[in-house]
């Protein structure tokens, strides 16, 4: 029998997804979900039950597989939410405490007081990252000192800490393997995107062992094998989520630019094979290493994009779906003088100010729910035009193709408006879920389905194409407002 498809894990912020690729009909034929179960113990802070996520995971494997003879496929790629970190048993493979997300501000008083000044900037050299919370280095850090269970298995030898990556491949080859992929572990503030190595006096200055830490593979590695329905299927293919979603939207040469609009919104530019490390509040990652040759992006977070729609619709009960934002924008010809500020969870590139809150000025009695919804659509496509300039200007050379992805992608509104503001053609990806296509482009490589990038790139399909209209002067205008509005939110250098 000849094999036809591909197993794509996504293990994101607010769910575990698995899709079933079809090589000959080129597109997915099957894409099934669970919810995560999101923990606040205290305010600030954010878990997940790692546990569940595997089993959740692993459910929806064996669903997708019901009506697939399992011989028929090739492989299982994996893609997953960045930086989250969960330690666990080695003998076991239990975990010894929730997972750490990426959102969770635990660490944060720690990285403000201790990793500024010339620590900052060997942080920055070395890592191509901004000192932050967010990273997974002062997780674990925080696991090493506060779990008594973590303390007990260092001295045993039986730590075992990891990226959701990390842990997903652990489990599904049984214990087999233990690795990360180079994508993942640029994320964790602990490893040199130079030498291609965890950096020794990084692990020194967070107190962390090395022998805790994964082996860190090629992106398009064959990692092993496991067992569905009765069946050996091999496991090869990882990439974080953002490293994911660019490689699955096809830009794999320099210039070659994407924003994934999720939960925040995530916009990576291809750098080729050579870093551009700044300090302008971009970081610089490494998007993907394939036969031992490693490629560089630019990246620029806005923490809340779609979770802004989200806040509407759950919080304020402006509509029952999110997709009814667009409409409620469109029920007037402008926000009426309302601006908002999206950094319900802070502010990140250009500003990375973690302690910058969201902000609705302008309001007076004629504002309405349309007005309010308009106001925060624009801001989304304002904050991510904020990093684009700067992504752009840094770089040095001009966005070749930008391509969009993710649930805001939908938003006819918001599209339009990110094409007048970039002054460019956006193109919206046919297929949403670009990040879980990285990861099964990366599995199809290293699983010989495909030979190289140059065939991937006749895979992607784009379904519209925003262009630019006369309109760029007024929405410019009302850009340069709403970043005076911004001001008003930046808590640093105002203490």
């Amino acid at each position: 029998m000849q094999k036809r498809y591909i197993l794509g894990i996504d293990e994101g912020t607010t769910g575990v997804r698995v899709v079933l690729y079809d090589t000959k009909q080129k597109q997915i034929i099957d894409n099934q979900s669970m919810r995560i179960q999101q923990y606040y113990p205290k305010p600030g802070w954010v878990e997940h039950d790692a546990e569940q996520i595997w089993k959740n995971t692993l459910l929806l494997l064996k669903k997708v597989c019901k009506d697939v003879d399992e011989k028929l496929i090739y492989g299982i790629g994996i893609t997953n939410q960045r930086e989250t970190v969960v330690a666990w048993d080695s003998e076991t493979g239990k975990p010894i405490y929730n997972a750490i997300v990426w959102q969770c501000r635990r660490t944060a008083e720690y990285v403000e007081k201790n990793l500024n000044g010339k620590k900052a900037k060997m942080i920055k050299k070395i890592t191509g990252l901004l000192p932050d919370a967010y990273f997974s280095a002062t997780k674990i850090k925080w696991i090493l000192e506060n779990v008594a269970t973590a303390k007990e298995l260092l001295k045993q030898n039986r730590l075992r800490v990891g990226t959701m990556d990390c842990f997903l491949a652990y489990k599904l080859t049984n214990g087999k393997a233990f690795v990360t992929d180079a994508s993942n572990a640029s994320r964790t503030m602990l490893y040199n995107i130079i030498t291609n190595q965890w950096d020794d006096k990084l692990l020194e200055l967070f107190n962390i062992p090395k022998s805790i830490l994964p082996e860190v593979i090629d992106n398009d590695s064959v990692i092993g094998t496991t067992d569905i329905n009765g069946t050996e299927i091999i496991v090869a293919g990882m990439a974080g989520d953002q490293q994911s979603s660019l490689f699955g939207q096809a830009c794999f040469f320099k210039g070659d630019m994407k924003n994934t609009y999720g939960t925040g919104s995530f916009m990576l530019l291809n750098l080729g094979d050579k870093p551009k490390m700044v300090n302008n509040g971009l970081l610089t990652t490494i998007a993907w290493r394939m036969n031992g040759k490693t490629t560089y992006a630019l990246e620029g977070s806005v923490f809340n994009s779609g979770s802004c729609v989200t806040w509407l619709r759950e919080k304020l009960h402006f509509f029952k779906l999110s997709a009814d934002s667009e409409e409620f924008a469109q029920q007037v010809d402008d926000t009426d003088g309302v601006f908002f500020v999206p950094a319900l969870t802070g502010l990140g590139a250009p500003y990375w100010d973690s302690d910058a809150r969201g902000m609705i000025t302008g309001i007076t009695r004629g504002t309405n729910a349309n007005h309010i919804t308009r106001a925060v659509l624009e801001s989304v496509a304002f904050s991510t035009k904020d990093v684009y300039e700067l992504m752009v200007k840094t770089a040095g050379v001009p966005a070749k193709c930008i391509r969009f992805d993710g649930g805001v992608s939908d938003n006819g509104f918001v599209m339009q408006l990110q094409s007048e503001l970039f002054n460019h053609n956006i193109d919206k990806s046919k297929e949403k879920e670009s990040t879980v296509m990285g990861a099964i482009f990366l599995c199809g490589l290293a699983t010989k389905v495909w030979k190289d990038v140059s065939v991937i790139s006749n895979q992607y399909q784009v379904s519209k194409v925003y262009k630019p209209t006369n309109n760029k002067d007024k929405v410019m205008q009302k850009y340069k407002q709403w970043k005076k509005v911004v001001q008003l939110c930046l808590t640093k250098g105002k203490k």
